[in-house]
C-alpha cells in the first residue's frame, strides 16, 4: 500500500483518536469521504490501528518491564512472533546487539515476573537466556491494556 502525504497527514491527525473525520477533512482540505476511505484502507492494510492507550503508571498494581532475550536459534522472526503471543507482552522487537529480541511486558498483581517466566516464557523452546529491566519511571509511554 502506498503511504502518500495525505495518508501521513491523516495518521498525524488521528493522534487524538477521537478526532472526527469531518474535522480532519477540513484541516487537510479533502472530503470527509476521502478521509473515511483512506482510514479504512490503512486499517485493512494493517498499517493503522485506532486503539485506546493507557499510562501504566496510573493503574495501581501494574508495572512495565523490558526483557532482553538471547536465543539458541537464528529464526528470530518466528521466535519474535511466538513471544508476541505470550500473556502480558505488549511488543517484541528483533534487535542488534547482545540480545536477539527486546520485549515490553505489562505485569500486574497476581501476574508478576515469576508467573511471566514460569507460565509463559517456559512454553517456548530455544531460549538461551533473559535479562529483565524494570521500568521505574517512564515518559510518554502509553500502552494498550493487554492483560485480562
Amino acid at each position: 500500500m502506498d503511504i502518500d502525504q495525505i495518508n501521513l497527514s491523516i495518521i498525524k491527525q488521528l493522534r487524538s483518536g477521537r478526532k472526527s473525520y469531518k474535522k480532519i477533512a477540513e484541516k487537510l482540505s479533502v472530503s470527509e469521504n476521502t478521509v473515511r476511505n483512506r482510514v479504512q484502507n490503512l486499517m485493512d492494510g494493517g498499517i493503522l490501528e485506532i486503539t485506546g492507550l493507557v499510562d501504566p503508571e496510573a493503574i495501581s498494581g501494574h508495572r512495565i518491564v523490558m526483557v532482553g532475550v538471547k536465543l539458541k536459534t537464528m529464526d528470530l522472526v518466528k521466535k519474535g512472533e511466538e513471544f508476541s503471543k505470550l500473556k502480558g507482552v505488549i511488543s517484541v522487537s528483533v534487535v542488534t546487539g547482545r540480545f536477539d529480541l527486546i520485549l515490553v511486558v505489562l505485569l500486574k498483581t497476581g501476574f508478576g515476573l515469576l508467573e511471566f517466566y514460569t507460565e509463559e516464557v517456559s512454553k517456548l523452546e530455544d531460549v538461551q537466556s533473559v535479562e529483565t529491566f524494570v521500568v521505574y519511571k517512564s515518559y510518554n509511554l502509553k500502552i494498550p491494556y493487554v492483560i485480562d
